[in-house]
């Protein structure tokens, strides 16, 4: 016998409920705000390195929004107000 384990049909109910409760922050793009200064905002608030702050400023650029972080409501609508305070247009989803 192999050393695979078998997913009993409990189990990936019990993970698909605990991934229905993830969320995800949305950026949108605007008119107003500089490439800097998004790319601070998202190394700031979101944690991103600098790389990935870059990647999601692009993406909200050239496809007017990017799902910038995924997580629990209450972690994503602190992160959200930030946002909006910085002046940047965002939601959770």
């Amino acid at each position: 016998m192999n050393n695979m384990s078998v997913v009993e049909p409990k189990e990936r109910v019990k993970r698909k409920e605990q991934t229905e409760d993830e969320r995800g922050l949305i950026l949108f793009n605007d008119d107003v705000n500089s490439f800097d200064h998004v790319i601070t905002c998202l190394m700031r608030i979101c944690k991103h390195d600098m790389v990935q702050a870059e990647q999601c400023a692009w993406i909200v650029h050239t496809n007017g929004k990017c799902l910038v972080k995924t997580g629990s409501f209450d972690e994503l609508q602190s992160m959200c107000l930030r946002l909006l305070n910085q002046g940047l247009s965002a939601k959770v989803d």
